[in-house]
């Protein structure tokens, strides 16, 4: 699976904590992450991640393309509800591209550990079955 990583600047630390403690799960899989939380990631658990640019340079529209291209899984985007972004429209757009191509996002720790969880157990094997089919002709 390609999985995208992204963490606003005060949750970068909870981005590293949720990869480092599910370290064993995540290097079986592909993973992309914005420029400083890939950075961060890869220093603290030793992980390979695919860097793109930083989330308010084009970062976050970057993961944004290749989930309109039906190449990322998973979003695991770990925000900051309580501080403003000046790059909110991308967030948005990327938040939207989750819900248009039925990309599961989580966007906090809990709702992160949840989807790390169904990874490992196997509940995104639909993901490989709708993986090239025209979106119109999947029936769940």
């Amino acid at each position: 699976m390609n999985i995208a990583l992204i963490a606003h600047d005060k949750k970068k630390d909870d981005i590293v904590k949720i990869t480092e403690a599910y370290k064993l799960i995540l290097e079986k899989h592909n993973l992309f992450a914005t420029g400083t939380t890939g950075s961060r990631i890869a220093e603290e658990t030793g992980l390979d991640i695919h860097r793109f640019k930083s989330g308010p340079l084009g970062g976050d529209q970057q993961i944004g393309a290749y989930i309109s291209d039906n190449k990322m899984d998973l979003v695991i985007f770990i925000r900051d509800p309580l501080t403003s972004q000046a790059h909110e429209p991308d967030i948005s757009a990327l938040l939207r591209l989750c819900d248009v191509y039925e990309i599961p996002l989580a966007t906090n720790m809990g709702s992160a550990e949840v989807l790390l969880r169904g990874l490992d157990a196997g509940f995104y094997d639909w993901r490989d079955v709708s993986r090239g089919q025209d979106r119109d002709s999947l029936h769940f």
